[in-house]
């Protein structure tokens, strides 16, 4: 415990087990944040959103055996988030090793592949010492999870001589060269159509107010990803949405036309069609800027390279562009028509008002009622796709996807740690009936923590996005793809919340509104309709060539 304060840990993502009692007794005396939950994926997870959210490393502490093979999923899905998790297991006593003792596995080598670093410390005085090397680990490089293995004889050994703790010391990050940034500079300025891709280097290198000035300053157009999602908000007149071709139709043909491209803090990976020509035009030249110099040029080739932390290379471009401007305005105008064609193919949908509702239909109601200061959690399916492609991300920080590994389940212990990080703003998750059974337990542990969430559960009675790619290339056919048609409402007020079902669209204002003004976490069922969204479209196309 003294060594977590040391290194600034306030919070204890956990839940309960016999390796853990000593421990966990000592930090409820300590003073600490204790956050227990009800599933260990779920404590990952959650630790895992509160890293992502206050940009530094968070503790999952969970217990061995099961304990640890359970939190296997949210380190994985933190290590490919880059998320700088620091994931602790307990474990059986270290004299108890190759006796059939209970609970004995290999916790380390299990974790080693899908973590940055793991590791188990040799006795009780080189606790600290492992804790701040995991510090460092999990903050250092492209962040990401580390594990540590304590076995329980060590948390509650006694020693007289603990080790020193390494201490944090402040990322320095490589300074953009001045020749790559003339470079840059020169491009975009010969560039007759530009586009600026934002992602996730943007957040984690606090650099919003850094993009934001440069796109003023030289009236590119954005679309931002990932983390960067209300980086710069989705109202400004420079921002154009997503830039994911699964939600975004718009860029289907922007991208193709484009031919410079600066993407910032954003791998080129599946997500932008791994820089082929599915999305891009093969004649596009690009300029990369991000912190790893491994994503540099991986899955396309490069015009400008550029290894350094955005928000310096933003400041660093900004001050080489001195008063100059981007005569790119007929482009942004271009850009402009391309997204109002995409927004009215998407209210056109939303104006089905048959029954039961169309996602579409009920996120354009939603939009209506929801305030600008909304922190969203966001699951997988189609359901929560509808929902990407209707609803607007207007601040920073406040966009809280699955990440990398598709993790479907995870917005609920997700939006735990989004409601922790944003007290007294309302937080809304958003996912499907399917995706809500992974972590149902958790809506206890927003009760009993008193994060007072909005729930708004797709209720189609199935796995949707899987029953329309079934049905796409099985001749209608599927299997495995339908559920009950379930009052998760009601499962919410078992639990000590509250909630109610939605079948039309005149219910959704007074509903969000009760929800809102509830002060407890609180469910709404809608039952929809399954519908394909754009997303899968973008998926089925892509299995047809």
């Amino acid at each position: 415990m003294r060594t977590l304060g040391q290194l600034g840990i306030g919070e204890i993502f956990t839940l309960v087990g016999d390796h853990l009692n000593e421990v966990l007794a000592v930090a409820a005396r300590a003073g600490m944040r204790i956050v227990d939950l009800r599933h260990e994926s779920g404590v990952t997870h959650a630790a895992d959103a509160w890293a992502r959210i206050t940009r530094k490393p968070a503790l999952s502490l969970v217990t061995g055996g099961p304990g640890h093979t359970n939190s296997l999923t949210g380190i994985a899905t933190a290590n490919l988030a880059a998320s700088p998790l620091i994931a602790v297991s307990g474990g059986r006593a270290t004299t108890a090793g190759e006796r059939g003792a209970f609970q004995d596995i290999e916790q380390v080598e299990m974790a080693r592949p899908v973590c940055k670093w793991a590791a188990q410390p040799p006795n009780a005085a080189q606790i600290p010492f492992y804790l701040g090397r995991a510090y460092a680990e999990a903050n250092s490089g492209r962040k990401g999870a580390v594990h540590l293995t304590i076995p329980v004889d060590l948390f509650t050994g006694v020693t007289d001589a603990p080790s020193p703790v390494p201490q944090p010391v402040a990322a320095s990050a490589p300074a953009p060269g001045s020749k790559e940034i003339g470079q840059a500079l020169a491009l975009l300025k010969s560039a007759a159509r530009p586009v600026v891709i934002a992602g996730s280097g943007v957040w984690w290198g606090d650099a919003c107010q850094e993009l934001r000035l440069f796109l003023e300053k030289t009236g590119l157009p954005l679309y931002t990803i990932t983390m960067a999602r209300g980086a710069v908000s989705d109202e400004h007149p420079l921002c154009l949405g997503y830039a994911d071709p699964a939600l975004n139709q718009a860029i289907h043909t922007a991208f193709r036309e484009a031919d410079v491209f600066l993407v910032l803090g954003k791998r080129i990976d599946y997500r932008l069609a791994l820089g082929g020509p599915r999305l891009f035009s093969p004649q596009a030249r690009f300029i990369q800027i991000d912190l790893h110099p491994q994503e540099l040029g991986m899955n396309r080739k490069l015009e400008v390279a550029i290894c350094a932390d955005v928000k310096a290379a933003l400041s660093a471009l900004l001050d080489e562009l001195g008063d100059t401007a981007l005569a790119c305005g007929p482009w942004v105008d271009r850009l402009r028509l391309l997204r109002q064609e995409w927004s009215g193919k998407v209210a056109e949908t939303a104006r089905d008002s048959g029954l039961p509702l169309h996602p579409a239909a009920f996120y354009a109601e939603l939009k209506r009622w929801l305030p600008t200061d909304v922190s969203y959690s966001w699951d997988g399916g189609d359901f929560a796709h509808w929902g990407r492609v209707s609803l607007p991300a207007l601040r920073p920080g406040r966009w809280l996807r699955l990440g990398p590994l598709g993790t479907i389940g995870s917005a609920l212990p997700n939006s735990l740690a989004l409601q922790l990080a944003n007290p007294g703003q309302p937080v809304v998750m958003i996912t499907g009936d399917g995706s809500l059974g992974f972590y149902l337990a958790e809506l206890d542990s927003l009760v009993r923590h008193k994060l007072p969430v909005v729930l708004i559960v797709g209720n189609d009675g199935g796995w949707g996005l899987e029953r329309e790619l079934q049905g796409e290339f099985s001749g209608g056919q599927t299997v495995a793809c339908e559920l009950a048609r379930s009052r998760y409402d009601l499962v919410m007020k078992g639990f000590g919340g509250d909630g109610e079902t939605i079948d039309t669209l005149e219910q959704v204002r007074p509903a969000v509104q009760r929800a809102l003004a509830s002060g407890v976490p609180y469910l709404l069922n809608v039952n929809i309709r399954g519908a394909r969204s754009p997303f899968t479209q973008w998926q089925i196309a892509g299995k047809k060539k």
